[in-house]
């Protein structure tokens, strides 16, 4: 996986192989790509039967290594996750039984529809990549990531993530309702030798597997980013600290994430530096979900989306592409 032409073409085949179960949406698709070469964690929301569960599944089959699903519901124990200490009666010997989070890739499917108590049960693994169990830290497989659907929050037994959480996920990227041309597709091929209302994932293949995997992430993680692209990407997070319309701005982390992103976003492109497109691009998917508005641009009607678009047009950017 040390050559560069051979790294695109690799993730050339993961988009193919997506692409047999999951229609259209290209711009989703590279985002989940980008988060996963920048070595985070995703979330994905969108209305219920636009797919989501289907992309992360395909994402997991693409990439290879392990992968275990949990779906999130409200009476769902932080133990159903992580795993837990048990006594063994019979032996009067305690043994430690790991939880479905001990795998490469791990799907937490509606994860808003647990309580904050559960979904916080996945703060240690997103940022130590390690679950505590009675004193003894076991560290989780490489590499681990969290593949995470949910529902908007107005839905009907929904729960807001903690701040906390939603810092841990590198971007979040949002499913609109698909075009008709799209939505015809998809309706084609679930019904063509089909009775049910499911498309199949059977015809997904593994591209990598996980040593490959973590090979081409080094390789993104070497591309240069100029300084001035750098504090381009600072200062568009710092303004979301100043911003009036903001309640609550993005910390040092978002920084990091947006960097991170760029980078991958960069290489994604065939590119071995990044430009200050890269950050522009990004900065919604990064940062929106990093901010709480004020109660004054939540009358006005002003989402996450317009605030930070606001502030990238108020941010001058580095003049000229890097070379």
């Amino acid at each position: 996986m040390s050559d560069y032409d051979g790294a695109l073409g690799v993730l050339d085949r993961i988009k193919e192989e997506i692409g047999h179960a999951f229609i259209g949406q290209r711009d989703l698709v590279n985002h989940a790509l980008i988060t996963l070469l920048a070595g985070g964690h995703l979330l994905v929301e969108g209305q219920p039967g636009l797919g989501k569960t289907l992309l992360v599944r395909a994402l997991a089959l693409a990439i290879g290594g392990d992968s275990r699903r949990v779906q999130f519901t409200p009476d769902l124990m932080p133990g159903d996750i992580t795993g837990s200490v048990i006594l063994d009666t019979r032996t009067g010997e305690f043994n430690t039984r790991r939880g479905p989070v001990f795998t490469n890739l791990f799907i937490a499917d509606e994860i808003n529809r647990a309580p904050a108590k559960t979904q916080a049960a996945l703060f240690e693994a997103m940022q130590e990549f390690q679950v505590s169990l009675d004193g003894t830290d076991y560290p989780l497989p490489s590499p681990f990531m969290v593949l995470a659907t949910q529902n908007p929050l107005e839905h009907e037994g929904t729960y807001p993530l903690p701040d906390a959480q939603k810092d841990r996920f590198l971007m979040k990227a949002v499913i609109p309702n698909p075009p008709l041309e799209e939505e015809k597709e998809m309706a084609r091929r679930v019904l063509e030798g089909n009775s049910g209302a499911m498309l199949r994932l059977e015809s997904v293949g593994t591209v990598l597997n996980p040593a490959d995997f973590i090979a081409l992430r080094d390789q993104v993680s070497s591309l240069r980013v100029d300084p001035e692209i750098l504090d381009y990407a600072v200062r568009i997070c710092a303004a979301t600290r100043s911003d009036p319309g903001i309640q609550a701005g993005a910390g040092p982390r978002g920084s990091l994430a947006l960097v991170r992103c760029a980078r991958a976003r960069a290489f994604l492109e065939g590119r071995d530096f990044v430009i200050p497109d890269d950050v522009n691009v990004l900065a919604v998917p990064v940062l929106a979900h990093r901010i709480t508005l004020s109660a004054e641009s939540e009358l006005e009607g002003l989402g996450e989306r317009k605030i930070i678009e606001n502030i990238l047009a108020h941010t001058p950017a580095p003049r000229g592409d890097t070379p």
